[in-house]
């Protein structure tokens, strides 16, 4: 079945629907907007249930097909999140709130499962229970470790969930996904060094924690180049480096590191925390300092199950062509908090072609609204094949 004709007549609605939310960014939980607009049209729209507040402002759609007789249930998750990114696209329907901006495609993602369900709410060509899923706080919160913990599984009976994320630089109207890891763990590092402070002209009485926490920098590029097997990929990444003092003449006696691991197996995680705290620590205290190495594991590696890949991928073949479906995708370290669904529940995870254009998380990143009509008719089609009405 290739794009469904009902997408063509609500695309210009569903592209109303994304700017305004593209206009309107909210962080993390704070969608407490975004998810007011979600449940309205879901209501609106008929859904048999519409739960609000899981996961602090997640909202749940369920619409029944039909037919029952299978049992079966489905979730289609997207996230609604934005980014703290000033943005700087131009746009006539650009963020009005600075500092925020829909610079991952979310705003997209919510557009194309809202226009699934207004379709599935029409229709209801299927034998079982669809459940949509809008999450919030992707962007480091965690908010689908939060939903699951709400107890969003059980509570609607979910069998198998699948995710969508939109992906530049893969012309419209394709897709790519592959079954196993896919998305990388995402753990957090936070180095606190310190020595003992001093007038920067003097600094044989003091401990330079500026020059301490440099040579842990450089050193932590080892774990990669010679610790790390080169075929298990790991990143290690400071991204924040932080003194005590501003002032030109002070040598401070502390400085915090901030920074980003990725890593796509459990091993190279433990090799990476084991790592990072052997070498922060005895570099430190080699110039007689001290480090402090706090490491957070936080989003685990997104891994698609086989059985639900290969379906999805079916699927997508279905509606753009088997030649516009690539499903030995390569892997990205990017991390995905959809992991922890996919630990609850089997499932994929596809990447849907946004076109040439800047990359997620850039300031003149946005969303192609060309992609809404190919993304809703992925999801209808999931549910119409995957609990197909006798």
């Amino acid at each position: 079945m290739p794009l469904i004709n009902r997408f063509a007549e609500t695309h210009a609605s569903l592209t109303v629907i994304r700017r305004d939310l593209h206009e309107h960014p909210e962080l993390q939980f704070d969608c407490h907007r975004t998810a007011n607009i979600i449940a309205e049209k879901l209501r609106e729209w008929g859904c048999d249930e519409v739960k609000t507040g899981i996961g602090q402002t997640g909202v749940v759609g369920v619409i029944k097909g039909k037919q029952s007789a299978s049992g079966k249930v489905i979730g289609l998750r997207a996230d609604m999140d934005a980014l703290p990114i000033f943005e700087a696209t131009g746009l006539p329907y650009a963020s009005k709130t600075k500092g925020k901006m829909h610079a991952c495609g979310h705003d997209g993602h919510t557009a194309m499962l809202l226009g699934a369900a207004q379709y599935l709410c029409e229709t209801r060509n299927f034998d079982g229970t669809a459940v949509v899923i809008f999450q919030p706080a992707e962007e480091g919160g965690g908010g689908g470790r939060e939903m699951v913990k709400d107890g969003m599984m059980e509570e609607f009976d979910i069998q198998e969930i699948y995710g969508m994320h939109n992906w530049p630089g893969v012309p419209v109207g394709k897709f790519g996904i592959r079954p196993g890891p896919f998305f990388a763990a995402a753990d957090l590092i936070q180095i606190d060094v310190t020595g003992k402070g001093a007038h920067a002209a003097k600094p044989q009485d003091g401990v330079d924690t500026t020059v301490v926490a440099a040579h842990i920098v450089i050193a932590l590029q080892t774990i990669s180049s010679r610790v790390a097997n080169p075929l298990d990929p790991i990143v290690v990444s400071v991204t924040s480096f932080e003194t005590e003092s501003k002032a030109f003449n002070v040598i401070p006696e502390k400085v915090e590191l901030r920074g980003t691991v990725r890593t796509l197996s459990l091993n190279m995680r433990d090799i990476a925390e084991k790592q990072i705290k052997r070498i922060a620590e005895n570099t430190a205290s080699a110039f007689g300092a001290k480090a402090k190495v706090t490491y957070n594991r936080n989003y685990p590696v997104m891994v698609n199950h086989a059985d639900q890949t290969n379906f999805m991928a079916d699927v997508a073949k279905s509606v753009v062509g088997e030649q516009n479906v690539e499903t030995n995708m390569e892997q990205t370290m990017g991390g995905e908090d959809f992991a922890f669904m996919l630990e609850a529940r089997p499932g994929a995870y596809i990447l849907c072609g946004n076109g040439e254009g800047a990359m997620v998380h850039h300031p003149e990143y946005n969303f192609n609204d060309e992609a809404i009509p190919t993304g809703c008719s992925l999801w209808a089609n999931i549910i119409e094949q995957g609990m197909p009405a006798a």
